[in-house]
């Protein structure tokens, strides 16, 4: 079997991969090892699959339908088996190895789900109801002596990066500001601490069996449940830029994700701001010019 990564999975590690990292050439030879050390039968390789790891779809020995997720350290995948192993599958996929094999760090074997059934498949409005209510699943308590990154030092990691590529920039300058000025204050008292998915979106969550859907590749993160719901408010955030009514339809979406799921309506649109800001001026900085359009006028509207 030839373990090619998908173009779109090329792309998107090259625009962050650092000096000299190697994983992508490495990887080939990981997936075969894993698929060996695990005695795997090999369907196929999920295209286009994701965009910080490679997926392939597998069985087991006994024949269990399953995937294997290989993702380089900069992606963080032992906090993910540990968010994993926590939730134990309450809202989201299942691990079917807790632990990683002796060697084999950033290899994760997972429940398979329907790959290619996504929420976003939905009506946007049953799309978002579904979305929403599996992301409350998954706002858990964090294990006592956890190890994972707190949304305080994630979001001063990105500000350090916003400031540095859009303060000077007469363009989004006003838009960084008021996307810096917004965390600071959120930051200040946070309501809660929740285990949250960190990167939580339509696409994020699947069509399964055991439950009709499922989050998968969370990028965990402890903190205020506001932080995690921002990111699913832009959702098919080209069909709102496209629209009339957009900015009045984001308005509306903010205001009915916060009721429906109990998060304070101000703390919701802070933090989808500083979100999509940071977003934008990250595509920005890395050339994706029509998505940095896009996620800005959004962010304006907020």
């Amino acid at each position: 079997m030839v373990f090619e990564p998908p173009q779109r999975l090329v792309r998107a590690l090259g625009e962050t991969a650092p000096e000299g990292d190697d994983w992508l050439e490495r990887l080939p030879e990981a997936a075969r090892e894993a698929v060996a050390q695990r005695e795997l039968t090999v369907e196929r390789v999920q295209v286009p699959g994701g965009r910080s790891s490679l997926v392939v779809l597998v069985r087991t020995a006994d024949g269990t339908p399953a995937v294997l997720k290989l993702a380089p350290g900069r992606a963080r995948p032992e906090s993910e088996r540990a968010a994993l192993a926590h939730w134990d599958g309450r809202g989201a996929v299942r691990l079917l190895e807790p632990s990683s094999v002796s060697g084999a760090e950033g290899v994760l074997l997972l429940e398979r789900l329907h790959p290619d059934v996504s929420v976003r498949t939905l009506p946007e409005a049953k799309a978002l109801l579904e979305a929403a209510g599996t992301l409350r699943r998954l706002w858990v308590d964090p294990p006592e002596g956890h190890g994972f990154e707190t949304v305080a030092g994630r979001t001063e990691r990105q500000a350090r990066a916003m400031r540095a590529s859009g303060a000077g920039d007469p363009e989004v300058a006003p838009l960084v500001e008021a996307a810096l000025g917004a965390r600071e204050e959120l930051l200040a008292a946070p309501p809660e601490h929740k285990l949250l998915h960190g990167t939580f979106r339509q696409s994020k969550v699947l069509a399964g069996e055991r439950m009709p859907w499922l989050a998968v590749g969370p990028d965990p993160v402890v903190g205020e449940c506001a932080f995690d719901l921002a990111r699913l408010v832009r959702d098919r955030v080209e069909d709102l830029i496209a629209q009339p009514s957009g900015a009045t339809t984001t308005r509306r979406r903010v205001k009915r994700l916060a009721e429906s799921l109990e998060v304070d309506r101000e703390r919701l649109r802070g933090w989808t701001l500083f979100r999509a800001v940071e977003s934008g001026v990250r595509a920005r900085r890395v050339g994706r010019a029509r998505d940095a359009e896009l996620l800005l006028e959004f962010a304006s509207w907020l």
